[in-house]
This record gives structure tokens, sequence and C-alpha cells, in this order.
């Protein structure tokens, strides 16, 4: 089947609508329609050249759809079903597997950097040639092959441009809270950065009831829109003398979780000094591979943990559809994340304005046909 995808050619982009095909499916392999996909900042590093991925490439790792067609084994899903797709699918047998750790699956580890699936292969064709998946989703397109693992069934009854949403940043924060640190009701939260990921941070610590969430950045506009997700404290670090305002709001201590989401370059080390002795810091930003690192001894004597968390620690098979039910109760903000809605081929503009830093999030909903469909 062809069908119109937003391919990365070149480093640096820009990302161009082209035909691609998928000739056939294998064992273990998902067809979903895609209806809408979320622009995230990992996508825009991919198309920066700052993964170092193989191209042509389809970016986008925050999809949601219907399940069009399914391999002969696939048992969990049929044709119909409405999804969520995970970046993180995983094999199910390896070490890490089977020590309850799928984010580090083995088969994932190895085949990601490749642009394959799990197992070891693309099934993407662009005249003629190979086409490589972005994180086992490349939702940038009208469809997008998954492996089993990679598709979660959602309720019908949820909306897919707030769905696909959920599929990363929203699942990474509130993972992290709850799953990752587990914050006790009652606790104090600090989040340094206010983006897509720390707001998501911000009402996962409101949601667990944590009394005081102080919500941490450079613009006042990102730490109101922290305070209309649950902060109750906002500290503009360009101005406050950091380290005291967190210890005043806190009894003099500092925070009993620290949660860094702004990208940890220069904010590791401020992370740990508004951390109280014996509190918890759980790192969600990233940087280059390469990019050594450094904090001050004294910031790790008192007893600090430290974590790294890629993806909240989440299981994605049972997380995914709580979070739905979640939002439907009314729970869960989504709705407020999205700040556009646009159509496939504006996804440049799209990548364009999230990196001048304006938007939370955009949202590609996408209109579908099919060419000599055969699957």
């Amino acid at each position: 089947m062809e069908f119109k995808a937003a391919v990365l050619t070149k480093t640096g982009g820009p990302l161009e609508i082209c035909d691609v095909e998928i000739p056939n499916l294998k064992p273990g392999d998902v067809l979903v329609r895609v209806m809408a996909s979320g622009l995230c900042h990992t996508d825009l590093e991919a198309i920066q050249g700052r993964l170092g991925l193989p191209l042509p490439l389809i970016p986008g790792h925050e999809g949601a759809g219907i399940v069009e067609s399914v391999a002969p084994d696939v048992t969990s899903l049929k044709p119909g079903d409405h999804v969520v797709c995970s970046w993180n699918p995983y094999c199910g047998h390896c070490f890490y597997c089977d020590e309850g750790q799928p984010i580090l699956c083995e088969k994932r580890a190895k085949a990601e950097p490749q642009g394959f699936l799990l197992d070891g292969s693309t099934r993407l064709r662009m005249n003629g040639d190979d086409v490589f998946h972005y994180s086992f989703v490349c939702s940038h397109a009208q469809y997008c092959v998954v492996p089993e693992s990679g598709a979660v069934a959602i309720p019908k009854e949820m909306p897919f441009a707030q769905a696909c949403i959920l599929g990363c940043g929203v699942l990474t924060g509130v993972g992290a809270v709850i799953r990752r640190a587990q914050v006790r009701a009652g606790s104090s939260v600090a989040v340094l950065g206010c983006g897509a990921l720390g707001l998501n941070v911000v009402q996962a610590a409101r949601m667990v009831g944590a009394e005081k969430i102080i919500a941490i950045d450079l613009r006042d506009d990102k730490l109101e829109k922290a305070r209309s997700f649950g902060a109750t404290h906002c500290i503009n670090a360009t101005g406050d003398d950091l380290i005291q305002a967190v210890k005043d709001e806190t009894s003099g201590r500092g925070a009993d979780y620290t949660f860094e989401a702004a990208g940890i370059d220069h904010t590791l080390q401020p992370s740990l000094d508004v951390t109280r002795p014996g509190g918890n810091v759980v790192l969600l930003g990233k940087t280059l591979a390469s990019k050594e690192l450094s904090v001050r001894w004294a910031s790790l004597a008192p007893e600090r943990v430290i974590t790294r968390s890629s993806y909240g620690g989440v299981k994605p098979q049972e997380d995914l559809p709580f979070l739905a039910r979640s939002y439907l109760r009314g729970d869960l903000m989504l709705d407020e994340l999205i700040d556009t809605r646009i159509r496939l081929d504006q996804i440049n503009t799209g990548f364009a304005d999230m990196e001048a830093g304006w938007l939370v999030r955009s949202v590609i909903e996408l209109e579908h046909y099919t060419k000599g469909y055969s699957i």
C-alpha cells in the first residue's frame, strides 16, 4: 500500500511529504491508520542530526489511530481497535525484559539506532529503497507499522488528538512521579523546567496529593501555565535566589522530590541544590550522549538519591489505558497541552514554532487515503 509521510531525507530538514510504501506485514506487526501525531522535541533532535540516525527516516513517536490490519500471530489487538503507539516496544524474553525493565530491552536497544523494528529490518520503502523507522513508530504519516508490544488499546471514547500525546511526554512525566519516584501525598515537589514534560510532572504531583508543588522556569508565561496545572508556588530562576526561594517554601530544608525537566546541561547542579538532604532527584532532561556533566561533591554527600528516568518507569500496557481513563474522568489535563492543530503538510512550520519555544505541543490531525491497498 502507498501513503503520504513526512520524510527526513537530509540532516537539518526540511521534512518532505512523500509517497511511502509498506509492501507487507511480518510476524508480530500491527498496521495502524494514524489519526493524530504529536510533535516532540526528540523529533526535532532527530531532524537536526543530533541522534545520528540513518536516512531517509520518518519521524514521529507520539501517535494514535485505528488498527487497520494485524499479522496472523498477533493476539492482543484486532482491526478497528483504537490504540496509542509506544516508542518502547519490547521482546518480552531477553535479560532485561525478564528483569522487569522493558525500557532496556536488548532487541529494542540494538534495533532503534539502526532505524529498524525489533526483528532488525524495516517495513518502509520509497522509490524502491529502504526508509528507516524512528523510535519504532513513525507517526508523522498516514500509516505506521509497529510491533504488537508497541500498540496499546485505549477506550474508543478517547479523542485521538489527546490520545497521541499520551505516548511520550505525558506518560514520561506522570510515570516519573507515580512509578519512578513514587511521590507521597503531603510531600514537597520541585520541578525545574515547565515545558511539556515539566507540566506533566506538575499535574501528576497534584494528582497524587503533593502539598507543595514548586514550579521553576526562566519564563513567566510558562510559570503561569504551570500554576494552571497545579503548581502551588512559582519561581522565576532569572531573578530569584533559587536555592533560598525553594528553602523558604520548604521549612528551610529543600524539596522532598525534585524533577529536572529542562535539558540538564545547566540544571543538574541546581536540581541537587534545591533538594533536601535525603531527598530524591529524578533526571528527565537529556543532552548529547558524549557530553560530560559534573556536580559539586558536597551536593551528593547528604544522602540525596539520584535517579535517571527515560520513560518514567512505566508499563505502557497498563499505564496508557489508565491515563486515558483519567482524562475521560477529568483528572488528567490534556486539552490544555495542545496549542495548535495542524495538517501534515504544515509540519515544518510546526517544528519551527516548537524551536522558537512559544508552544507546548502541536498535533497533526491526518486525513487519509490509500492507493493499491493489498495488505
